[in-house]
């Protein structure tokens, strides 16, 4: 079983995980729909999502980008240049594709700002934790507890409207998607959530 929750010193012991795999960067629609060929072929991805942050009371940003990945590949769908295109939008609302992620709610909130649908498919790994008598909650917390390692979390501000992300952007966007399909790969590896 797991712990209901584990203390900041604790985890700031934990080796660092991040995402090695290849990280395909979607910018223009030309290029998603080779990426939407294989982001549709699979059952389960991991999912996140980024936005610019803002400094300003009452402001508000769109969100910028999707990240989806697989335990290999990462894609990072820049959505504020091409919105939610009819392909991508069935992609949101399949739920034969389990789409993994964490706080999801005000993810699928921002992102329904851009264009309609009708989320299907998502799991949240919040919700799994609390199943498990989990207290601690977040990126964070869960990967130090489902997987005993850390993710950095020092490009959580930066701009991901910039006209080229940077390799930094690109790691941390891709780690956040990634270690959530990670976590739902153990569970379902040590019997705690099904795998069809």
């Amino acid at each position: 079983m797991f712990p209901d929750q584990i203390e900041k010193s604790d985890l700031q012991q934990l080796p660092l995980i991040r995402f090695e795999g290849e990280i395909h960067v979607i910018e223009k629609p030309d290029d998603l729909d080779n990426a939407l060929d294989i982001i549709g072929r699979e059952p389960i991805l991991g999912f996140d999502t980024e936005t610019k942050p803002t400094f300003t009371k009452g402001a508000y940003n769109h969100t910028a980008l999707i990240q989806f990945a697989t335990l290999d590949h990462a894609f990072l769908l820049r959505i504020n240049r091409f919105g939610i295109p009819d392909r991508l939008k069935k992609i949101l609302e399949n739920e034969n594709i389990r789409k993994i992620g964490i706080s999801l709610r005000d993810d699928l909130k921002d992102l329904k700002k851009v264009r309609p649908f009708k989320p299907a498919g998502f799991i949240d790994l919040n919700n799994i934790a609390k199943d498990l008598g989990i207290n601690q909650i977040g990126i964070k917390s869960l990967t130090g507890i489902f997987l005993e390692r850390r993710v950095a979390k020092n490009q959580q501000t930066s701009n991901w409207e910039n006209q080229k992300l940077t390799t930094a952007q690109k790691r941390y966007a891709a780690t956040d998607a990634w270690v959530c399909m990670k976590m739902y790969d153990s569970l379902m590896q040590r019997g705690f959530v099904k795998a069809s």
